[in-house]
């Protein structure tokens, strides 16, 4: 590594730091209160080094066994207490309100990486770990804290207690205490050396705790696919392999940073040895209680400076976690620069030479398309997997954003409503169910933010055909569903997800392939529930089965990114084109 690199590496540090150190800012006073905590706590430590001298001289010269008139035999132990008193008042101060400030800090940290990760675009998630993406908020915020208040309180309390130890000990014989100050670059060179290593090694370690989340978070969410299909050896392996990475970063840092403390607890008492021997051999007219006193004062300095050179391992962990929690933070968010905020919209929808490629993908998902949905019409979207439906129902809510061309809802580019207000006015039923660990009242009431009725809930269960599972529930719609609807069969949680899309009562309606996981008799009912609701409102029907498709105002066939074919399903038959295939290959079994 060059000296460019580490110079560019030293201010990113810097500034890395500097801007963590920001998060603490806003609580100076707390912080304030901590430091002079620390203060009183280290005045305790040269006002210990002074008492023995002062119990030394009075054993020795009964002339000078008073303090202010106060005997030895009282006194003593008064300032002892009085001084442990001190400092335990000062350390409560001290390590309370700046553990205050730390939990502060770390609510703030993690609230504001939750709120981004809210706010960024469906491509981040697209292109990220989601062990990563949650390790973020849980272990990397915990390291980060550390660098920005533990380090914080060692370097107060450990350093003042230096600064008061060698000010007393400057004071009572400055030329000895010249063989420990030449001791202090000695220690910050070898801090120097080894601070690049623990932030190689801070980044590998938080990497293998990303490995670790994301494959914990896998497992958890698809166990039933690792039972099915007997992979547990398998998960027990992959989970293994990365454990084992984590272990190897984490021991390697640790021997880095046990090796480094004796060096630096060698090098002090190789300084306290010296000094000692000075002390003895040019002790000259010193009483043995100013002897006491410096020797006192010496042997209490190895132990805040072995805690100051142990300050770079908690910094460089913390400012390599820093480093991905800012890096996260400085990700641009969901584009929302649109100003038109309608209270409602009729429902019209038009495609303009509508083209689309994914973000990194060398292939258009979508290739100029075209065409309109009037308000309360039904339009189904037809074709293989892959042929891009789901993709262009994914841009109506602007999930992504178009690179050419334009999507217009009543006569409005999308792109010129705000996002709120433009989702606001669509409700969607995704290909996959989403549902949460919650009661089935919960899930469906979740697409309504304002409050539900308990009437308003159980019209849009009917209408889903839910209350046909509700109703023989012991606990009805208070029912806990499990994570993702895991208590319910793969029919009922699609009726929830419709349920919950029907509550929102918005005039756009899109069900991506909404009945595919249910039975021929629930789907009846179903779509004859969604008949009675499209008749109001616009709805996108991306569907396999024939008898949601035939009824539809229009079909738009799409094949590889294009629409290849438009019209009612009677007309398409007769045309024997694309859709004619489709159909006599069994489209109403499900082969689109």
């Amino acid at each position: 590594m060059g000296d460019k690199e580490k110079n560019n590496m030293l201010i990113s540090s810097v500034l890395t730091y500097a801007r963590l150190l920001g998060e603490v800012k806003a609580y100076w006073k707390l912080f304030a209160i901590s430091v002079f905590g620390f203060i009183v706590y280290a005045a305790g430590q040269p006002a210990l080094a002074w008492v023995f001298k002062y119990f030394v001289d009075g054993l020795i010269s009964p002339a000078s066994d008073k303090f202010f008139n106060i005997p030895v035999l009282y006194g003593f132990p008064l300032l002892i207490v009085f001084i442990a008193l001190m400092q335990g008042v000062g350390a409560f101060l001290g390590n309370y309100f700046m553990s205050q400030v730390s939990l502060i800090v770390i609510y703030n940290l993690r609230k504001k990486i939750f709120t981004h990760l809210i706010a960024l675009p469906i491509e981040y998630f697209d292109q990220h770990k989601t062990g990563f993406l949650i390790s973020r908020v849980t272990h990397n915020v915990n390291s980060v804290t550390g660098a920005a208040t533990e380090s914080l309180k060692i370097l107060f309390r450990e350093g003042l207690t230096v600064i008061a130890l060698l000010g007393y000990l400057i004071w009572m014989n400055w030329k000895l205490t010249l063989v420990i100050l030449v001791t202090l670059p000695i220690i910050g060179l070898l801090t120097k050396r080894v601070n690049r290593k623990f932030r190689r090694l801070s980044k590998e370690m938080l990497d293998a705790m990303g490995d670790i989340t994301h494959v914990v978070s896998e497992v958890v969410t698809s166990n039933r696919i690792v039972r099915g299909f007997c992979r547990e050896d398998y998960e027990i392996k992959r989970f293994d392999d990365v454990n084992k990475a984590s272990f190897k970063r984490n021991l390697k840092m640790n021997k880095m940073g046990a090796s480094f403390t004796p060096v630096i607890q060698l090098v002090t008492y190789v300084a306290l040895a010296v000094i000692m021997f000075l002390v003895l051999y040019f002790r000259g007219n010193s009483s043995p209680g100013d002897l006491v006193a410096y020797v006192t004062a010496v042997c209490l300095l190895p132990k805040p400076i072995r805690q100051l050179s142990e300050l770079s391992v908690i910094i460089q962990r913390g400012i390599t976690g820093a480093e991905n929690i800012f890096d996260f933070l400085d990700q641009p968010i969901e584009n929302n620069d649109g100003n038109i905020s309608p209270s409602t919209l009729t429902g019209k929808i038009e495609f303009r030479n509508l083209s689309f490629t994914y973000p990194n993908a060398n292939k258009e998902a979508l290739k100029n398309v075209s065409f309109t949905i009037n308000p309360g019409e039904t339009v189904a979207l037809v074709g293989h997997s892959g042929s891009g439906k789901s993709t262009l129902a994914n841009l109506i809510p602007r999930f992504y954003r178009y690179t050419k061309g334009k999507v217009l809802i009543d006569e409005v580019d999308i792109n010129d409503f705000t996002l709120e207000s433009l989702r606001k006015n669509i409700a969607l039923v995704t290909q996959e169910v989403i549902l949460f660990n919650d009661t089935i009242y919960n899930n469906i009431a979740y697409s309504n933010p304002t409050g539900a009725t308990k009437d308003e809930i159980l019209k849009a269960a009917s209408l889903s055909n839910a209350n046909e599972f509700i109703d023989k529930l012991a606990d009805g719609l208070e029912t806990q569903i499990g994570t993702n609807g895991v208590l319910l069969s793969g029919g009922q949680r699609q009726r929830l997800s419709i349920a919950r899309a029907l509550l929102k009562n918005a005039p756009i309606l899109i069900l991506d392939e909404a009945t595919s996981s249910l039975d021929n008799e629930s789907e009846k009912l179903i779509q004859q529930a969604v008949e009675n609701v499209t008749s109001s409102r616009t709805t996108l029907i991306i569907a396999h089965r024939l008898s949601t498709i035939e009824r539809a105002d229009l079909i738009v066939v799409m094949k590889d990114g294009e629409i290849v074919e438009t019209g009612q399903h009677s007309d398409l038959i007769k045309s024997n084109g694309h859709y004619a295939k489709l159909y006599s290959m069994g489209i109403s079994e499900g082969a689109i």
